[in-house]
């Protein structure tokens, strides 16, 4: 699940190596995807009104839905 985020994110920023992704199983079994951009790069992550985290979080949550889990993505700041 974290190579899907880290793709996707790679290709809408101006600066990819600063594309930092973690994954983070909690106790319940949801998996935890954090991701971390340059400043300058948050807005092109998030998108207009969110569209582009809706769209990654929709995603995420299709590929964990196959794999008979739940997900979860953390845009940090």
């Amino acid at each position: 699940m974290k190579d899907l985020i880290e793709y996707i994110a790679k290709s809408l920023v101006e600066k990819p190596d600063e594309i930092v992704i973690s994954e983070e199983e909690a106790e319940d079994g949801t998996v935890l995807v954090k991701l971390a951009a340059a400043q300058e790069d948050m807005g092109r992550i998030i998108g207009k009104q969110g569209r582009n985290a809706k769209a990654m979080r929709t995603l995420l949550n299709a590929k964990a839905t196959r794999e008979n889990k739940r997900a979860s993505l953390q845009i940090m700041e």
